[in-house]
Order: C-alpha cells, then sequence, then structure tokens
C-alpha cells in the first residue's frame, strides 16, 4: 500500500495553503527525513504558491523541492516561512469542553483566592481589635475603672465576628483544595486526550515557472529533530521453538502527524563528523635491558572478556549499536505515528526456528542457574542491539538484553533465573616451593555443590552445565596444569580459554559435588605471581 499524492489546484491568489501531506519518513537516531508530495494544476506563467502547513521545526537548509520531469516547470525559489500565533487568555468556541471547564475553574479560583486574602485580613484586624480591647480593660482595672457591662458587650462583638469570619475562611479553604483537586483531574484528561495548540506554525512558500498549464507532482523533502527510534524484541519460547519478533520503538514531536507513511529506519549518523582522526606520533626506542631486568620476569594476573561476535562495546556509546556500519531497516506496511512524543510500537519482521536450551551456571560471576536459549538469526537482517520481552509457557517472564547479531549468525539468550536451583562455591589456594629447581608452585582448589530442589512428584533428571575458568598463561616462565588426578569428576571439556566445563545430571532433590584442582608453577625469575 502506498500513499498517492492529492491533487490540488494552485493559484498565486488563492488565500488557504495546499496541503502537503507526508508520505514517508526516514527516522534516525535523533531526527527525521521527512517527504511529503501533491500534485498541483499549475497555471502558464509565474506563481507563487503557499503550502502547509508544515512542522515549524523543518530545518530550512535541508528544504528541497523537485517537479515532475514530465510537465515543463521549474522552482525558482523555496522557502519556510513561520507565523506566531499566540492563545488569548479566553477559550475559544472550537476549543473542547475540558479547555472551558478548566479555565472556568480557573476563574473561580482567582475569586476565591482573593476573597481569602480579604477574609484573611479581616481575622488579622479583628485580632488586633480583641487586643487593644483586652488591653483597654487591663489598663481600666489598674486605674481602678469598673465598666464590665461594656468590656463584655465588646469582647462578645469581636468574638463573634472572628467566629464567622473564620467560618468563612474554611469553607473558601475547602471549595480551593475541592477546586486543585478537580484542576488536576481536569488537567491530566487533557494531557491524556488532547494538546497543546501550535502557536509557531510553519509553511514553505514555492514560486515556479510553467511554460504551460497542466498538473505537476511536487515532491518536497526536509529534515526536522525531535524524532528518534530504538529496536526492541519480544521472543516466546514454546518448546524447542523460538518464535522472535523484531520492533521498533519510535517517538516523535515534530508538531505534525505521520498517517499511514512508509518509514524507513536508519542508523546512519548524518550529525557525525566524516573526518579521519588525527594521527599523533607515536616514537618507540630500544634500549637494552639492566642486569636487574634480566634476572627477573614481573607477571600479573588480569581479566579478559571472551568477545564471540559483533563489535568491541564502547562504554558511554549513545544510540543505537549498529556494528560500525549504517543499517537500514523498513517497516513492511505503511504506520502511523502520532506527534504526541509517546513511544509507539510497529513491527518490523517476525520469524520462527528451532532453538536449544541448557541451564548453565558459571559459580565464580554468579550463584545462579539461569536457563539460555541458543537459536540462528532466521531474520534476514541484522538485529541491533536491544531489550527483549522473554515470554515462556506460563506468559511473561521478564526482560533480558539481545545483543548485535548478524544475519544468519547464531544467537545466545537468557530466559531468567531458576529458583530451584542453589550452586555454592568454595576456594583454596596453598603455595609451596621446591628446594632443588626454586620454582613456586601455587595449588588451587576450587568445590562447587549443586543442588536441585524439586516439587512433590517431579521426576526426570535435568542437565546443568557448570563452568569454571582457569588461567592461561601467555609467558613460558609460568605454567598451567590441570591436575586431573584430584579433580571430581574430571572436566567434560576444556577449551583454549582455559574454561572448563561440566554437564551434572541432577535427579529431583540431588546434590553433586564438582572439585577442580590445578597448579600454576613459575620459576624463580618470576615475580608478581
Amino acid at each position: 500500500m502506498s500513499t498517492a499524492p492529492t491533487s490540488t489546484t494552485a493559484t498565486a491568489t488563492a488565500p488557504e495553503p495546499i496541503a502537503v501531506p507526508v508520505t514517508a519518513v526516514t527516522c534516525l537516531e535523533d531526527r527525521a527525513h521527512v517527504e511529503r508530495a501533491v500534485v498541483l494544476d499549475l497555471a502558464a506563467g509565474v506563481q507563487r504558491l503557499r503550502l502547509g502547513p508544515v512542522s515549524a521545526l523543518a530545518v530550512d537548509r535541508t528544504l528541497h523541492a523537485d517537479l515532475t520531469a514530465d510537465h515543463p516547470a521549474n522552482v525558482l525559489d523555496l522557502r519556510i516561512v513561520r507565523t506566531w500565533t499566540p492563545r488569548g487568555p479566553v477559550p475559544s468556541a472550537d476549543d473542547s469542553a475540558l479547555r472551558h471547564r478548566m479555565h472556568t475553574l480557573e476563574e473561580e479560583r482567582l475569586t476565591l483566592e482573593q476573597r481569602r486574602e480579604r477574609l484573611q485580613a479581616r481575622l488579622d484586624l479583628l485580632g488586633r481589635l480583641a487586643a487593644d480591647v483586652l488591653r483597654e480593660i487591663g489598663e481600666g482595672a489598674g486605674a481602678g475603672e469598673c465598666e464590665g457591662a461594656r468590656w463584655t458587650r465588646e469582647l462578645d462583638r469581636v468574638d463573634a465576628e472572628r467566629e464567622t469570619y473564620a467560618e468563612q475562611l474554611r469553607t473558601v479553604k475547602a471549595r480551593l483544595a475541592a477546586l486543585d483537586a478537580e484542576s488536576g483531574e481536569t488537567r491530566r484528561a487533557m494531557d491524556l486526550t488532547e494538546e497543546e495548540p501550535a502557536e509557531l506554525v510553519g509553511h514553505v512558500e514555492l514560486t515556479v515557472e510553467a511554460a504551460v498549464a497542466g498538473p505537476a507532482e511536487l515532491r518536497l523533502s526536509h529534515l526536522t529533530p525531535c524524532a528518534l527510534w530504538r529496536p526492541a524484541y519480544r521472543a516466546v519460547l514454546d518448546g524447542d521453538s523460538l518464535t522472535l519478533e523484531s520492533e521498533a520503538m519510535v517517538w516523535q514531536r515534530t508538531g505534525e502527524d505521520w498517517s499511514d507513511v512508509r518509514l524507513t529506519l536508519s542508523t546512519a549518523r548524518s550529525a557525525s563528523a566524516t573526518e579521519p582522526p588525527r594521527l599523533a606520533e607515536d616514537r618507540l626506542t630500544l634500549r637494552d635491558r639492566s642486569a636487574a631486568e634480566r634476572r627477573t620476569v614481573d607477571v600479573e594476573l588480569r581479566e579478559e572478556e571472551i568477545g564471540e561476535l559483533g563489535p568491541v562495546p564502547v562504554l558511554g556509546l549513545p544510540g543505537v549499536d549498529d556494528g560500525g556500519e549504517a543499517r537500514v531497516l523498513s517497516a513492511p506496511a505503511p504506520v502511523s505515528v502520532p506527534g504526541d512524543g509517546r513511544a509507539h510500537r510497529l513491527p518490523l519482521s517476525v520469524f520462527t526456528t528451532a532453538a536449544s536450551s541448557e541451564y548453565a551456571c558459571s559459580p565464580e560471576l554468579s550463584p545462579l542457574v539461569t536457563q539460555v536459549v541458543r537459536f540462528d538469526n532466521r531474520s534476514g537482517h541484522v538485529l541491533l542491539a536491544g531489550p527483549v520481552d522473554l515470554v515462556r509457557g506460563s506468559g511473561f517472564s521478564g526482560r533480558g538484553t539481545l545483543d548485535f547479531t548478524a544475519a544468519g549468525a547464531p544467537v545466545e539468550l537468557a530466559f531468567g533465573s531458576r529458583d530451584d536451583h542453589r550452586v555454592v562455591r568454595q576456594a583454596e589456594e596453598s603455595r609451596e616451593s621446591a628446594g632443588l629447581t626454586q620454582r613456586t608452585v601455587v595449588t588451587r582448589t576450587v568445590r562447587l555443590h549443586v543442588s536441585r530442589f524439586s516439587a512433590p512428584g517431579e521426576q526426570g533428571e535435568r542437565v546443568v552445565v557448570v563452568r569454571e575458568r582457569i588461567p592461561v598463561s601467555e609467558v613460558s616462565a609460568v605454567e598451567v596444569r590441570l591436575r586431573k588426578e584430584a579433580c571430581s569428576p574430571v572436566p567434560d571439556a576444556v577449551d583454549a580459554e582455559g574454561i572448563a566445563r561440566w554437564d551434572v545430571a541432577l535427579p529431583p532433590g540431588g546434590r553433586r559435588t564438582v572439585t577442580l584442582v590445578y597448579e600454576l608453577s613459575a620459576s624463580s625469575k618470576v615475580a608478581g605471581l
């Protein structure tokens, strides 16, 4: 389905602007490229047309217009003209009932606030009057005067007026509190159902020259900020199959709605500099090692992250991880995105493929047993890094993270931990030195206690893949040896990165203990071990 350009008769004297609907949008990381199309009935000669309204956020220098080649017409001038129309203090007849109700509440609130101030001033004055009467009574009693009837009458009158005005003040404050609550509810209803009309509106002024009268198709394009997108996914695990839905979260507050547009999503960073970085001098010098350096070898233990797929992650990098290459995705059907600034979830692709799962645990990193699902990317396009909603047979089970994955590449997705498993890790280390060879031997023993807590009536074994790492030496002066005779049981496999793996089968309510023993042997020249 495609959006066809609308046909409009254009005259230079027409007071009403010609509508130019949005037909296609290319959404970038922090902006959007908007395309518009309309069919104009041009008259012969030079004429100026007013098109719009368009978003007032449109970038002027990116505005571009094209006319169809089959019509002899040329674009002479093109510009964006913005007009500012401030809203009046009183709602107009076209405003909604909520806006009129809000105006009525504000007027009543202003009246009540003025009345509250007057009542408060009257109470303050009566308070000072009561203090003056009491002072007069004290001075008169001290001078021997006795006017009890007058003093009682004046005090009663002041107290009666104070009670009357205090009651009126309490009534006004109660009404103000009720108005605050009603105004808050009305304001929230307005925020959910409508938005403030734009005070700044843009129009495109187009000057064209046509040799003959006739219809011509006009295409406008420009960049606009306040629009962005991010990838999102939904993974549904059903036994040995997994369904992955790729979606796009789109936000836009450009001042206009996108209705039934062709949406393209791109990771291109048009605002980033494209120049290569400047090269700085890096001088390398050679020198002879000293006698002390020749006698010793400094070593240290360091942590290395094993990277398998995708680019090396960069800390603090904003935006979408696209592997260093601009990626382009397209929505399969026309979409509509309101300009309300809220997140709108739009479908991109969906596929179902076979999946294998295992219950894995790395006790050195976490004592939790996690269900890891592996499958191939059959979407036909790259999977950008983003959040994944995880759904199993029991329903929504949590949210995970999907890393950058090329088309056809394997994917690993964690579906959360198991509450019915527990792993406890214990590590011991002993150090000794051989007298003749002067070699230092460090023996490390790691014990992993794996337990399964099963519900009554649960049957069948469950295999838990336990992984523990062994140091890998990069220098010949340090040797690492796995003591298989002391391991219980012997690891099922040890890869080149030193990751030892056991497939531990646990029956319902079962417990197993895995023991790993390895040695680090270093010569006397090694320091820092």
